[in-house]
């Protein structure tokens, strides 16, 4: 059974830093493209960064670019998102996302979801 798990969430003041981990199992996580998408309310789910499965690239939403890193360990099956200089424009659900092929920004294309973890920025 694929399970992704997110972890590390929590709240933070502007300006903090906080780092997510997204754990697998149940598949050949060195295989999967992976990436993070987050959701706040009222808003769709939106694109935040992705890398591929040997980690060499990586793509980051304009929104979080210089600010997050999206890293991951194949060995230990652990994906990463760092965040730093958080903004209360930061705040919503965060997802980690599996798919084959190619790092891509839509959703819909991914296969595999965690549940969630909760980031929220105070101003």
């Amino acid at each position: 059974q694929v399970q992704l798990v997110e972890s590390g969430g929590g709240l933070v003041q502007a300006g903090g830093s906080l780092r997510l981990s997204c754990a697998a199992s149940g598949l050949t996580f060195s295989t999967l493209v992976m990436a993070w998408f987050r959701q706040a309310p009222g808003k769709e789910r939106e694109f935040v960064a992705g890398i591929s499965w040997s980690g060499r690239y990586t793509d980051y939403a304009d929104s979080v670019k210089g600010r997050f890193n999206i890293t991951r360990a194949n060995a230990k099956n652990l994906m990463y998102l760092q965040m730093n200089s958080l903004k209360p424009d930061d705040t919503a659900a965060y997802y980690c996302a599996g798919k084959r092929g190619a790092i891509t920004r839509s959703p819909e294309t991914y296969d595999y979801w965690g549940q969630e973890t909760q980031v929220s920025v105070s101003s």
